[in-house]
């Protein structure tokens, strides 16, 4: 039993560091390859490689706070949040492997976008999708990483609802 506990905390372990190296990976190329300013456009238009740096959250919120609020808001509480979400996937034996999976995904992102900031005092995005209806804002692997993570989350989740409420109705 103890040898299926360490070869799933190592497969945990290494989706976390795949995301977090996708993420680095693709944005050191970012940051060698795409000038400011640069529009790299790609099938015919609707995906467009661009860089900026982002010094706020999620679509730039937060950048206009006080550096110290906006150290503590982006930077602490995060790490926090991080490192409980970290403990949780390690020591939750009986968590279904779905909802394990979304959580390496997303705790991948966010370590990807905190290690930028610390180490960059921002986060590259550099990737934009226009679908004519559909756009998206600016953004990078790291966000991939948790977006995907969250929506596993939410589908092994509702399918653990579903389940129980199936169970109760028997």
């Amino acid at each position: 039993m103890a040898y299926r506990k360490m070869i799933r905390a190592v497969v945990l372990l290494l989706l976390v560091a795949c995301n977090v190296s996708c993420d680095q990976v693709s944005k050191t190329i970012a940051r060698q390859q795409i000038d400011y300013g640069e529009q790299l456009k790609l099938a015919s238009g609707y995906f467009t490689f661009t860089k900026v740096e982002n010094r706020g959250a999620f679509l730039s919120l937060g950048h206009t706070l006080p550096e110290g609020v906006r150290f503590f808001l982006l930077s602490v509480v995060p790490l926090l949040v991080l490192l409980y979400g970290l403990y949780y996937l390690f020591t939750q034996h009986r968590m279904a492997n779905l909802l394990a999976l979304g959580l390496s995904f997303a705790l991948g992102g966010g370590l990807g976008n905190l290690y930028d900031r610390w180490r960059h005092g921002s986060v590259t995005d550099f990737m934009h999708i226009d679908f004519v209806v559909f756009q998206t804002g600016i953004f990078n692997m790291a966000d991939v990483s948790l977006t995907i993570g969250v929506i596993i989350m939410f589908i092994a989740l509702s399918l653990e609802r579903q389940r129980a409420s199936v169970n109760q109705a028997d």
